[in-house]
């Protein structure tokens, strides 16, 4: 399963694109919702995009309200990971479209917690099989 990383910070990509890396995503990288955008034209079929709020060139929140207006990205699910804690801009990013809400700092848990809740969890769904 692919994911994308949008952050400006690179340390932070690293960190998230780690912890996605670990739970078994094939992980791609951009600085901003634009850079974003042409990821998403060269990879068609990624799943998972982990989106900040405050970006340069495209923020977070344009970025989501983009991918929901083109019709070949509807199924991508989108979780927003952003310093952003009040209750208006999640409420924002939600009604725009994203799927979840994690506000920085994080654990590597709680990021797992929540693609378990969405059912993205790559690793899980391999184990899964295996069983069966």
């Amino acid at each position: 399963m692919k994911a994308l990383v949008i952050d400006d910070s690179r340390t932070m990509r690293r960190i998230i694109s780690k912890i996605l890396t670990g739970l078994g995503f094939t992980v791609f990288e951009a600085g901003d919702g634009q850079e974003a955008l042409s990821v998403m034209e060269n990879e068609p079929d990624i799943a998972l995009c982990c989106v900040d709020w405050n970006m340069p060139v495209m923020d977070g929140l344009t970025f989501v309200k983009h991918v929901r207006a083109v019709d070949q990205w509807r199924s991508v699910t989108l979780m927003m990971i952003t310093t952003e804690s009040e209750h208006g801009q999640i409420v924002r990013a939600l009604a725009a479209g994203a799927h979840e809400y994690v506000i920085k700092p994080f654990t590597p848990e709680a990021i797992a917690q929540k693609l378990e809740f969405l059912g993205l969890l790559p690793l899980a769904e391999a184990e899964m099989s295996e069983e069966v």
